[in-house]
């Protein structure tokens, strides 16, 4: 019997849980170890509060002892508190029940009257049990809430057969109730201050158990609870590796699922590195992964910052839009300044490159404004994706830099949709230059571009 018990106790939650499973249960373990901690000092200043003043004694002190204990095992509770197989947690779980025990059914050693232990042991001190089981509701799985009942109704039982066994007898005591309450024998035999009453331990045996069994489901439900709960943080987690935070938010708070295809106007800004190829030719792959990753985290921190999504890596490059998936009143203005935060932020870096004896890295930038179709694709594995030809329009942008000697180029629509949304008007984008009639592969008319930044010929800052 002893190995289900310490099995009972051992198991928190299968171990197979997602990270974000893991740190939910630990979360939950130590925030619920503290307030069992404090739950149990109050409690028990309390009842040492309470102590001199039902009984102004020396044999208080008794009981002030075993205050102390409870709490010095609440402290070491907290101490070794861990999600999973703890052997000193098991060893204080029965340090707290023996130590309950020993208060309920030890008689007080600073009395002077000599009481039976059964008289003890009957005295109503049981129903203090279910305050350790309260602690430990807040702070332990619901296996272990139940194994802690099975310890306790096995213990508590054990307890009554070496006191009915063992304990010493004043037959004195028998006989003068007895005689007392004749001739009602029954309850002379209640009253008995020798007997232990053996039918009613067992009943409170079994409403321990039964209670233990209601408070492990109760915390049954609640880890259930927890784990949907961080079934939902890996899942925004998932979505801020695509979307920015307020747009995980909308996301959170809309029963609109992303499957639903719909078309509306969205800015798409396509960011790739210009003559990569070239530079991760005669590098190490490690280099080449690192310059990569330095890349794309400083490019990924400003979508995010600029209400943007993050659709997709592209190699040495990404594409990010702005309005999805919903639409808001600065998406083209949103594209604009993120593009040339990256500049800026380009800009920095190639400054710390050049500190540490590397070269620079020049990217270079493509804005488009136009409507595009929005929805999840796929069968078995969902991706959401913008698709349409401002996409493609968007890209060939892009492109068209390297011809155009500059890092960032974006087309009239884009332009002509800041000013709309800004307030200044044409003010806000004075900083571009016009360069018209482009040819855009896939357009019927050749367009005007609007540039910034002039640069190098591609290929002549990475070596």
């Amino acid at each position: 019997m002893v190995g289900p018990l310490f099995a009972a106790l051992r198991q928190e939650e299968p171990s197979t849980h997602s990270p974000y499973a893991q740190a939910a249960l630990e979360r939950h373990k130590r925030e619920g170890m503290e307030l069992a901690i404090r739950a149990r000092i109050i409690a028990m200043a309390i009842i040492a509060c309470l102590l001199p003043i039902l009984n102004f004694e020396w044999e208080m002190l008794w009981y002030l002892a075993l205050v102390l204990g409870f709490i010095g095992i609440g402290l070491l509770q907290r101490k070794y508190a861990r999600v999973g197989a703890s052997r000193p947690e098991i060893a204080l779980i029965f340090a707290d029940v023996i130590l309950m025990i020993v208060t309920v059914a030890v008689p007080n050693p600073f009395n002077d009257e000599t009481w039976p232990w059964t008289a003890q042991y009957r005295g109503g001190g049981f129903i203090y049990m279910f305050v350790i089981f309260a602690f430990a509701t807040l702070a332990y799985s619901w296996r272990t809430v139940w194994g802690f009942g099975v310890i306790t109704a096995t213990l508590w039982m054990a307890t009554y057969g070496l006191i009915e066994w063992f304990g010493p007898e004043q037959a004195h005591l028998s006989e003068a109730v007895k005689g007392a309450v004749a001739p009602l024998e029954d309850l002379g035999d209640i009253l008995d201050p020798n007997s232990a009453q053996g039918y009613i331990r067992i009943q409170e045996a079994i409403v321990l158990l039964i209670v233990a069994g209601v408070l492990a489901t109760t915390v049954r439900r609640f880890s259930h609870l927890m784990m949907g709960y961080a079934a939902l943080e890996r899942e925004r987690a998932n979505l801020s590796r695509y979307f920015s935070p307020n747009v995980v938010d909308q996301l959170s708070q809309s029963d609109e699922p992303l499957k639903t295809v719909k078309t509306q106007n969205v800015a798409v800004l396509f960011v790739d590195i210009v003559g990569f190829t070239r530079y991760a030719a005669d590098r190490p792959s490690e280099e080449v992964i690192q310059t990569l990753r330095d890349f794309h985290a400083r490019m990924e921190s400003e979508v995010f910052a600029h209400g943007g999504t993050l659709d997709k890596y592209l190699g040495d490059g990404l594409m990010a839009t702005f309005g999805t998936p919903f639409a808001g009143e600065r998406d083209a203005t949103n594209a604009f300044d993120c593009a040339r935060a990256m500049k800026d932020a380009m800009a920095i870096w190639n400054r710390e490159r050049e500190a540490a004896g590397e070269p620079p890295i020049r990217a270079s930038f493509g804005l488009h404004y136009g409507p595009a179709v929005l929805g999840d694709i796929g069968a078995n594995r969902l991706e959401f994706a913008v698709i349409g030809n401002t996409v493609n329009v968007a890209s060939r942008v892009e492109a068209l830099t390297r011809a155009l000697h500059v890092e960032l180029a974006a087309t009239a629509a884009l332009k002509e949709q800041v000013e709309r949304e800004s307030a200044s008007g044409a003010a806000a984008t004075e900083c571009l230059s016009k360069r018209p009639g482009q040819t855009i592969r896939g357009l019927d008319t050749t367009i005007d571009l609007w540039t910034l930044g002039d640069a190098p010929p591609a290929g002549a800052t990475i070596h």
